[in-house]
């Protein structure tokens, strides 16, 4: 059976080498120039397995490009070519364009971030209106611009197959449907008033278009007059969206003419713009007489309360909205109280954001009246306004009764203590909101203690936001009330053996030091994956973890205690804990930033001598060196159940690289082992070397950002001509050189892996 054999080659200057049965080519970042592209090239014409070739970021250029073009012609295997950042400009746009007419196997081309302008455009275009293969073509990052525009659209009106170009600054796309466009998006292409004005004379006659996006361009008010006469008659259109486009008041008008009649348009994006409260009336006019919009965005466009009133009005007769994006427009209580009465006798909004406006405690009040009518809002957005503690006691008021709203952001609003304790009182009775963002306030243990109490006793799933400083996400089970009280010892499982006797190895009794917040995460949390990443826990905040996650709790199999600040002391007690520990299988102890050593690491060697469970444990950035490696690798002798090993980023040298290598000869679970970032020099990769001639289980091994010259490199590529097991090898950012870098693929040539891919990386 055939199997993909992909060599991911990063830099290889002086000789290319194709293997029989390659069908991926990596080299990408290489500072490959025209000469090294035409050997490309030349193996590319007789070569019958490639089907993939990236060659991003080199120099190839427009000669480079030539060659390419030319092997293009008459290869029959190909369907993907990476060129990005590769110094390409019309005259080699225009040679490629060259080998696509001819072309028949060829599906992708990638030219990003090249220097093609309306001349190589004009090309590729025309090349792509007779290749009947070719389906994606990027082009963003060129220089398109208005006359580029005319020549995609006149590529439109002739094409007859399916095509997808990416082109311009961001990621954007047009699609060509059977010589139809159905959706097109050219965000962020420079395209102005001209350009406008060429695709408006193309959707004119349009009868199959249903989403345009112009969104970051420089249409301004006689482009949306162009467009507007374009969309004048469109019976299709469902998406418009012109976001930060420098429509004004008078751009405004003329699409809102246009849409007069249309019976179709159901999205609507005109957020950062400069309509103004002028501009949102115009809008308002059309509203009223809607019959089909449902999604609506006007945010950042200085609106003010003048437009907020306007909209509004239009809102209280609207049956077809749903969703009303007003963010960012400098609304204040007054604009606030203009929304709330439309609340009243709105019958369709669903969802509404009112994020970074000026409201206060007083504009709130109004939103809450309106809310208490107000039969089908589900989500409100106030965040970043300034509603304070007042403002949440109002909300807190209407909650209790409210039966619709399911979302509810009020982040960065000043809300204290006092605040969440009125929220909190709420969460007793509410029996639909499910999502409460409290992020980014005043809230301290005391306020989230208030929040968490009034948890207890809410029936339904609930998410709660409330920053890194607190328990940061609640899942509430209806059914498991008292887990959600302070936790007590008697609200953890008990080790069923019976009292535990005091051991060097065994938490025997609760932790003497507390930490209410913690243990109430620990508590709440129902999933199997526990998260305590960036909280500053201490060693002793360890101890909890240790105590009531590990060695006390059944439920968790992910435990993530990353980017805190233990220490060895804090190793022990998670490894004290990991010993009989059954449930446990991915421990992240990562980036932390006292950082464990290697007194540390032994006491997690010895845990892994007793543990059957863990499969998954990274060490990544701490301070192991090589003695620490070493008792780590003397637990892999006797563990059975270990299969990935994260070591990057710490201190180890050749002698603990000797010591887990020398571990690998004989441990038959471990597939991925992680040394990067380290200190291993030539001898250390040599150990390596030996080991793999043996080693029956490895499939991925990471040595980059090493000290691994070419010597090194050829005890690994001799490795490889009889290892049989390792699909990747990662070696970059070390010190190999061409060299080094012959002598893996040589070893490459004669390995003969029988697994899906094989990779090695290198790269100076």
């Amino acid at each position: 059976m055939f199997r993909l054999c992909e060599v991911k080659v990063y830099e290889e200057k002086n000789r290319m080498f194709f293997m029989q049965t390659l069908t991926e080519l990596y080299l990408h970042d290489s500072q490959i120039e025209d000469v090294t592209a035409q050997r490309i090239a030349d193996a590319l014409r007789n070569n019958e397995t490639l089907t993939e070739i990236y060659l991003y970021r080199n120099q190839i250029g427009d000669v480079g490009a030539q060659h390419l073009a030319d092997a293009l012609q008459n290869n029959t295997t190909l369907t993907t070519l990476n060129l990005d950042h590769s110094q390409i400009g019309d005259v080699g746009a225009q040679h490629l364009a060259d080998g696509l007419r001819n072309n028949t196997t060829l599906i992708k081309l990638s030219l990003f971030a090249n220097r093609i302008q309306t001349v190589g455009i004009q090309h590729l275009t025309n090349a792509i209106q007779h290749n009947t293969t070719l389906t994606t073509l990027n082009l963003r990052w060129n220089h398109m611009g208005d006359i580029g525009a005319q020549h995609l659209e006149d590529a439109l009106r002739n094409n007859t197959v399916t095509i997808t170009v990416y082109i311009s600054i961001s990621y954007i796309y047009m699609h060509f449907i059977m010589q139809t466009l159905i959706a097109l998006d050219l965000e962020s292409n420079l395209i102005g008033a001209t350009g406008a004005q060429y695709l408006a004379d193309g959707l004119r006659n349009n009868t199959t278009l249903t989403t345009l996006s112009l969104n970051q361009n420089l249409i301004e008010d006689i482009g949306a007059q162009y467009l507007a006469d374009g969309l004048r008659n469109n019976m299709t259109l469902i998406e418009l969206s012109l976001y930060n486009t420098r429509i004004g008041v008078v751009g405004v008008q003329y699409l809102m003419d246009a849409l007069q009649n249309n019976t179709t348009l159901t999205t609507l994006n005109l957020g950062s713009n400069q309509i103004g409260a002028i501009g949102a009336k115009h809008l308002a006019d059309r509203l009223r007489d809607t019959t089909t919009l449902t999604e609506l965005d006007l945010g950042n466009n200085k609106i003010k309360d003048a437009g907020a009133q306007h909209i509004a009005d239009a809102l209280q007769n609207n049956m077809t909205l749903t969703a009303l994006n007003l963010k960012s427009n400098q609304i204040g209580d007054v604009g606030a109280q203009h929304i709330a009465d439309a609340l009243r006798n709105n019958k369709t909004l669903a969802t509404l954001d009112l994020q970074s406006n000026h409201i206060g405690a007083a504009g709130v009040q109004y939103l809450a009246d309106g809310l208490r009518i107000n039969s089908t809002l589900t989500a409100l957005d106030i965040g970043v306004n300034s509603i304070g503690d007042v403002g949440a006691q109002y909300l807190a008021n209407v909650l209790r009764d409210n039966k619709t709203l399911t979302e509810l952001d009020l982040n960065q609003n000043q809300i204290g203590d006092v605040g969440a304790q009125y929220l909190a009182d709420t969460l007793k009775n509410n029996t639909t909101l499910s999502e409460l963002d409290l992020g980014n306030n005043e809230i301290k243990d005391v306020g989230a203690q208030h929040i968490v109490d009034g948890l207890q006793n809410n029936m339904i799933v609930f998410e709660i936001e409330m920053g890194n400083s607190q328990c940061i996400k609640s899942h509430v089970n209806p059914s498991v009330t008292e887990t959600m009280s302070k936790p007590t010892e008697s609200s953890y499982h008990k080790p069923e053996s019976g009292p535990l006797s005091p051991t060097p190895n065994v938490i025997a009794h609760p932790p003497k030091y507390r930490n209410p917040t913690l243990e109430e995460c620990i508590a709440a949390e129902k999933n199997e994956s526990l998260s305590l990443r960036q909280r500053n826990l201490t060693d002793q905040d360890f101890e909890i973890v240790a105590y009531y996650a590990i060695q006390n709790n059944k439920r968790f199999t992910q435990l993530y205690l990353g980017q805190n600040q233990p220490g060895d002391k804090g190793a022990q007690h998670i490894a004290n804990a990991l010993r009989n520990n059954t449930t446990i299988t991915i421990l992240y102890l990562d980036q932390n930033q006292t950082k464990i050593g290697d007194k540390g690491a032994q006491y997690l060697a010895d845990a892994l001598r007793h543990n059957t469970a863990l499969q998954m444990l990274s060490l990544y950035d701490n301070q192991i060196g090589d003695k620490g490696a070493q008792r780590i690798a003397d637990a892999l002798r006797s563990n059975a159940t270990l299969k990935e090993l994260y070591l990057s980023q710490n201190k180890v040298n050749n002698k603990g690289a000797q010591h887990v290598a020398d571990a690998l000869r004989s441990n038959t679970t471990l597939t991925l082992v992680s040394l990067g970032q380290n200190q291993i020099g030539e001898k250390g990769a040599q150990y390596f070397g030996h080991a793999l001639r043996n080693n029956t289980a490895l499939t991925i091994l990471y040595l980059d950002q090493n000290q691994i010259g070419n010597d090194g490199a050829q005890s690994l590529a001799d490795a490889l001509r009889n290892n049989k097991i390792l699909t990747q090898m990662w070696l970059n950012e070390n010190k190999i050189d061409d060299k080094g870098a012959e002598y893996l693929m040589d070893g490459l040539r004669s390995n003969t892996v029988t697994h899906p891919i094989h990779s090695v990386s290198f790269i100076k």
